[in-house]
């Protein structure tokens, strides 16, 4: 048998189709027109980091100021809106009529066992010592007694009431001296201040009343906590003149190391001194 060769050939593989390259040159839209060119897309700029202005502390203040102003203006507003308590009209009363056999007729009350009736007295005293402290000058003897009533806000009224009366009428209220000292172990926290205040008003009014109150003054410094210290020297220094107010700063300053030093630091502000450095 004769042998053929085998002349066909291996089919080729069949070519892979290439893919299509989905450009906008070469794709074509539905219509059979050729598609416009594709535009280069623009990489959109990286947004600029924000400026940080520094905050100017002049105009925060100025900020601060308004603010703090608007808010002054709008409680005043409510203040004028609201209508005056029965007290405060009857004060106002008085005031117009400038009868203080009328305002004694009113106060009788202070001296009035239930708390109610005094109390009410107490707020017209407070009313009155605010706006036309003259009318309650025929009450300083019984301010004076007042001190060491069991009704604090009666005690609290006439001590504050004795402060100016100090100054408006100094003799009749240091007619009074030796009951308002006796008073002063007896009385309350209000008291005290309040006889403070008066104290440094009849020294302001006179200096003849500086060598009776220079003891008192004294003492007051002496057992003030540190905080009540603090507004007691604004208030007795100013007054005194002199020795009396040498011997009352030195009362002072002796208490400085033995109290907390930031009040201390306060107290040596108004005096103008330097304390010592805390030792280690």
């Amino acid at each position: 048998m004769t042998s053929t060769k085998a002349t066909k050939k291996a089919a080729a593989p069949a070519a892979k189709p290439k893919a299509a390259k989905a450009t906008a040159s070469t794709a074509k839209p539905s219509d059979g027109r050729p598609a416009a060119p594709a535009k280069h897309a623009v990489p959109a700029k990286k947004a600029a980091p924000p400026v940080m202005i520094a905050p100017d502390p002049a105009l925060a203040d100025a900020e601060s100021e308004a603010k703090k102003a608007k808010l002054d203006d709008a409680a005043d507003g409510k203040k004028k809106d609201k209508a005056p308590s029965g007290v405060q009209l009857l004060a106002q009363e008085l005031i117009a009529q400038g009868d203080s056999h009328a305002t004694l007729r009113h106060l009788a009350a202070l001296e009035d066992e239930r708390e109610g009736p005094s109390t009410q007295a107490a707020r017209l005293v407070h009313e009155l010592t605010e706006l036309k402290p003259e009318l309650l000058v025929p009450l300083i003897e019984r301010f004076s007694r007042l001190l060491v009533s069991k009704n604090r806000r009666v005690v609290a009224s006439a001590a504050a009431a004795l402060a100016p009366l100090s100054r408006i009428a100094p003799a009749k209220v240091a007619k009074q001296l030796n009951l308002l000292t006796q008073n002063w172990e007896h009385t309350s926290e209000e008291g005290q201040d309040g006889l403070v205040r008066t104290f440094a008003g009849l020294c302001t009014a006179s200096v003849a009343y500086q060598k009776r109150l220079e003891p008192a003054l004294a003492r007051a410094l002496s057992d003030a906590d540190p905080k009540m210290l603090i507004r007691w020297t604004e208030i007795v220094l100013p007054a005194l003149k002199g020795e009396p107010h040498a011997r009352a700063r030195a009362v002072v300053e002796e208490r400085l190391p033995n109290i907390p030093r930031p009040l201390a630091q306060k107290i040596a502000d108004f005096l103008g001194i330097k304390l010592r450095p805390i030792m280690r």
